[in-house]
């Protein structure tokens, strides 16, 4: 409890479950997924969960010029033209936003208010990043390689341009991409028009939208956004640990209908097809589990294979509700290298990876008890 109040001094926490102005703010910039959008293997871009750090930036693709310097033997300059006549391929990957499952931890932190559905699956087709790198003439000794964005704004105190970075090792694999089309178009202004980076596998801080440089250090980068921000941290004083890969997560179409505001759901007393979607970054999913009684008691359901080695598993199950009354449905993945989502929230400073399980509360009876009294005027 001291770690907590030690946090709300410094004024980065929420106790009341308003949401305030500042956090409205946000969410009226930012938008999620919309469950019943799990149906689409691969995600419509307006239903796309989006977050825009600072503003979206006005580029002219005629003045666009992306530079890759450095320590490197031959720095590169490219119009998006000469990017897109390089070798190109297309991926489907699944991009979450670290802060997923933010709006529900108490004290709840003060940024961008997510529940469970900031999450999107989307082909995403661009170059390579290996070859351009290749073609640089990566020096001995390189450590860390930058990518800053257009986009710029103050945040912790510090004026910057959006940037983050990755070990060279990292932005050397395969499936790294610089990115100009979203499934089969031009990228919209809203998803980094006219280049993004895409790292299959990382959560969503990592793809920086808006690309104007590339730059290679012989050093660790110390931007505010891979040093401070981003990291699994107690206080305000701790270190920390950056946050990286997707930890496993699965979501379900929630059955029935649902009440305008709670979200409630209601069943017909009948058979009902439960389906939705499971991913995770740090190994391919291994297993879908699926609950009627809150987590008491598990089924495991039918998984089906990956949109793409990056993107995430369908799943479905046959769910028939004994008797009328509540249920709390739930839903959890498990992946092969072990991680398994846990029942209950992790809290941390940033509101960062927290994965706990889909909890949606259902209400099984037939149409005609759920409906509202005639009017007897």
């Amino acid at each position: 409890m001291a770690k907590v109040a030690q946090a709300r001094q410094a004024g980065s926490l929420i106790e009341s479950p308003d949401i305030t102005p500042e956090e409205l703010q946000l969410a009226v910039r930012n938008h999620s997924m919309p469950l019943e959008a799990l149906r689409y293997a691969i995600t419509p871009v307006g239903l796309h969960y989006l977050l825009i750090h600072f503003d979206i930036p006005t580029v002219d693709v005629a003045d666009y010029e992306l530079t890759v310097a450095g320590h490197v033997r031959k720095p590169l300059r490219f119009t998006l033209d000469q990017l897109a006549a390089r070798p190109s391929t297309t991926l489907a990957v699944t991009l979450e936003c670290a802060g997923n499952g933010r709006a529900r931890l108490s004290p709840r932190p003060m940024s961008q208010p997510w529940l469970a559905e900031a999450v999107g699956t989307a082909e995403w087709t661009g170059t390579p990043l290996a070859p351009i790198l290749e073609e640089a003439g990566v020096l001995d000794g390189a450590h860390d390689v930058v990518f800053t964005g257009l986009d710029r704004g103050v945040q912790g105190g510090v004026d910057q341009y959006y940037e983050r970075s990755l070990s060279l090792t990292d932005a050397m694999r395969d499936e790294v991409l610089l990115a100009y089309a979203i499934n089969g178009r031009p990228l919209p202004p809203q998803h980094g028009f006219p280049l993004r980076l895409i790292v299959p596998g990382w959560y969503g801080m990592t793809h920086v939208k808006w690309l104007r440089s590339i730059t290679v250090l012989d050093r660790l980068f110390a931007g505010y956004q891979q040093a401070r921000a981003y990291h699994q941290r107690a206080t305000a004083d701790d270190s920390g640990v950056p946050v990286t890969r997707m930890l496993p997560r699965a979501l379900m179409v929630p059955p029935g209908v649902p009440d305008f505001m709670s979200r409630t759901r209601f069943v017909e007393p009948a058979m009902h097809t439960i389906e939705g979607r499971a991913w995770s970054g740090r190994a391919p999913i291994s297993g879908v589990d699926f609950s009627a009684d809150g987590g008491a008691s598990w089924t495991e359901v039918t998984l089906d294979a990956p949109v793409s080695p990056f993107a995430w598993n369908g799943w479905s199950h046959r769910w028939g509700p004994t008797a009328v009354g509540e249920y709390e449905l739930c839903v959890r993945a498990t992946d092969a290298a072990g991680n398994v989502q846990p029942m209950d929230q992790s809290w941390n400073l940033e509101g960062v990876e927290n994965n706990a399980v889909q909890r949606v509360h259902v209400v099984v009876g037939a149409a005609a008890d759920r409906q509202e009294p005639a009017d007897s005027r």
